[in-house]
């Protein structure tokens, strides 16, 4: 059962960083973005939403007012750059507090905090990220009339060439025709990351840092400005 979840923040930047997050996880389903919570209120009469991601300093009406006028309340998960409500927000019996800027493996463990208990509220088996993900270590790939099976650990990175994509193994490179969305979206989010519109890493490769690059082995591959705070939070922090 995927968490259906629904982010409210006035940043747009924010807004964007979360959904970045919430499309390489398996278990969870973005209902919509919203910039304030009124906006907020008008899709939640008409879309289910099992999970709030809601900032708290927000014009016109804050996070915690917003979480006191409802009636029916889904988990919430403060997202934050003001520590100072943490205290507050904890009364209000929320999930999780993430203080900005957070990384990817802090937003999964607030996820998974949210996934357990919608599991013990619904009597379900565990459905975290890591379970999903611990079933499957490779991939299957067509490529001239064969199809290989590549184990996860091989894969250094992967390069979109248009209508086809590049997995590049340690020694060797397999083409296959498909895309970098598709692939992002199906790949473990633990494993690997989006750093430009046309390359996918594999975390554990990356070796270095450097200005708008990053080193795996010999290879220096660029980083795309809009994925650099990404990259950044999740590998390098």
């Amino acid at each position: 059962m995927k968490i259906r979840c629904l982010i409210i923040d006035d940043e747009e930047l924010a807004r964007t960083l979360l959904e970045n997050y919430i499309g390489r996880l398996p278990n969870i389903e973005l209902v919509g973005k919203c910039k304030d919570p009124m906006e907020a209120l008008q899709l939640m009469q008409d879309s289910p939403v099992d999970l709030l991601l809601l900032d708290i300093q927000m014009p016109g009406l804050t996070g915690v007012e917003f979480v006191r006028t409802l009636k029916q309340k889904p988990l919430v998960i403060f997202t934050t750059a003001y520590p100072d409500f943490a205290l507050e927000g904890y009364t209000l019996d929320i999930v999780d507090y993430l203080l900005k800027p957070f990384g990817f493996e802090r937003f999964v463990q607030a996820v998974n905090k949210a996934g357990e208990l919608i599991r013990l509220k619904s009597g379900t088996s565990p459905d975290t990220v890591e379970n999903l993900e611990e079933k499957k270590d490779f991939i299957l790939v067509k490529s001239e009339h064969k199809i290989h099976r590549i184990k996860f650990a091989d894969i250094n990175y992967i390069q979109s060439m248009r209508e086809y994509v590049a997995y590049y193994l340690p020694h060797k490179r397999i083409l296959s025709l498909n895309s970098l969305k598709s692939l992002e979206e199906s790949l473990p989010a633990s494993r690997f990351i989006r750093i430009h519109k046309s390359y996918i890493v594999a975390i554990d490769k990356v070796d270095t840092l450097e200005g708008n690059m990053v080193h795996i082995g010999k290879e220096k591959l660029p980083i795309g400005p809009s994925y650099r705070d990404v990259v950044v939070n999740n590998i390098f922090q």
